[in-house]
């Protein structure tokens, strides 16, 4: 299992490579601001998707890059 630091370091790794450094800082406030319930989101976020067609738009995506 990994430590608090380790998944804050992760995270930041993550948002950082995706995300120009003002962009990220951005999200970051943005998400500080608003009450952002990560729980509620993430049942919205693939709601009419099957993992299937999450596995294909992922080998879509892995093959376009």
């Amino acid at each position: 299992m990994k430590t608090d630091s380790e998944i804050i370091d992760a995270g930041f790794q993550a948002l950082f490579s995706s995300l120009s450094r003002v962009d990220a800082e951005r999200f970051i406030m943005l998400i500080k601001r608003e009450q952002f319930d990560y729980t509620h989101w993430q049942t919205k976020l693939w709601k009419n998707e099957t993992v299937e067609s999450l596995s294909k738009k992922a080998q879509k995506a892995w093959e376009l890059n």
